[in-house]
C-alpha cells in the first residue's frame, strides 16, 4: 500500500485534516505531521532560529511546534526517512488558496516543499459560505488521490486544489488567476500611547476565463497544476540587451 504524509497550516486539530486522513486511510497507509496551532498565511517558511519539538498524539499522528515546511522536513527527513512518503497531500485548508495567494499558503507551501524533495504533491482547500462543509472536499479527495496512487507520479507533481461550498457541479483545470488586493496599513495606538499596525485590505478578483477563480465562482472544483521553476523564459530573451550592456564590465566601474 501506498504511504501518504499528510499535514496543513490550520493545526493538527483541524476538522479538515481529520476528515482528509479518514478519507485517504481508504487508499493508503497516512501519517499525519502537522503544526500545532494555526499557521495560516506562513508561506514557505523554515524554522532555522530555534529548535522544533515534535509529539506523538496517536498512532501515525504527530504535532509539530513549526510551520508546515518544518512539518514536511522533520517527516520526511527523520519520522520516514527509512520509508518515504509517496505522496504529500495538504489540507483541507478552510478556505480557497485561489491565484496569487498560493505564495502566501502554508497549505500549499507544503506541497512546494515536497515537489523539492522530489514527492508528488497535493493541496487541498475548501471555500467558505452558507452551508459549508469539508465533507464535499474529503471525498474528492479521496476519489482524486484513489486514482494518483495507481499511477507512476512524475516527482514534481504539484496540484492545488480547490473546493466549491455546496454541491460541486463539475471539475475543471483552471490556471491561476490573478487577484487584485487593495491593501492598506491601518494606524493605532495602544492604551500606552505605542503605535502599532494591521496590515489590512479587501481583495478583488479579475474574472478572466479558464482561472481557478472563475471555475469555483461558477461551483467547479478546480484543480491547477502549479511548478516552481519560477524563471520568466521570455525574459531571457527580452532583456538580453540589458546582459550585453554589462557583459564585460569591470564589477563597480
Amino acid at each position: 500500500m501506498k504511504r501518504i504524509l499528510v499535514t496543513n497550516d490550520d493545526g493538527v486539530f483541524s476538522e479538515g485534516l481529520k476528515l482528509l486522513r479518514k478519507a485517504l486511510l481508504e487508499v493508503a497507509d497516512v501519517t499525519v505531521v502537522a503544526p500545532d496551532r494555526e499557521q495560516s498565511a506562513s508561506g514557505h517558511s523554515l524554522t532555522l532560529d530555534r529548535p522544533l519539538r515534535m509529539r506523538k498524539l496517536e498512532e501515525a499522528v504527530y504535532s509539530v511546534d513549526g510551520t508546515p515546511t518544518d512539518c514536511v522536513n522533520l517527516a520526511v527527513k527523520w519520522l520516514m526517512k527509512d520509508d518515504p512518503p509517496d505522496m504529500i497531500v495538504s489540507g483541507i485548508n478552510f478556505g480557497c488558496n485561489l491565484g496569487d495567494d498560493v505564495t502566501y499558503s502554508g497549505t500549499v507551501s507544503a506541497t512546494f516543499e515536497g515537489t523539492l524533495m522530489g514527492i508528488p504533491s497535493v493541496a487541498f482547500s475548501q471555500e467558505v459560505g452558507e452551508h459549508f462543509s469539508f465533507e464535499g472536499a474529503a471525498r474528492f479527495a479521496g476519489r482524486l488521490l484513489g486514482l494518483l496512487v495507481t499511477k507512476k507520479l512524475p516527482r514534481d507533481l504539484l496540484l492545488n486544489v480547490n473546493v466549491p461550498v455546496g454541491e460541486a457541479t463539475g471539475v475543471s483545470l483552471a490556471r491561476l488567476g490573478r487577484r487584485v488586493y487593495k491593501q492598506s496599513v491601518v494606524e493605532k495606538f495602544d492604551p500606552r500611547g505605542r503605535r502599532y499596525f494591521w496590515i489590512a485590505g479587501s481583495p478583488a478578483w479579475q474574472e478572466d476565463a479558464g482561472t481557478d477563480f472563475e471555475a469555483v465562482a461558477n461551483g467547479r472544483i478546480s484543480i491547477t497544476p502549479l511548478h516552481l521553476d519560477l524563471t520568466d523564459y521570455r525574459g531571457l530573451d527580452s532583456y538580453e540587451w540589458l546582459r550585453s550592456e554589462l557583459d564585460g564590465e569591470p564589477s563597480g566601474s
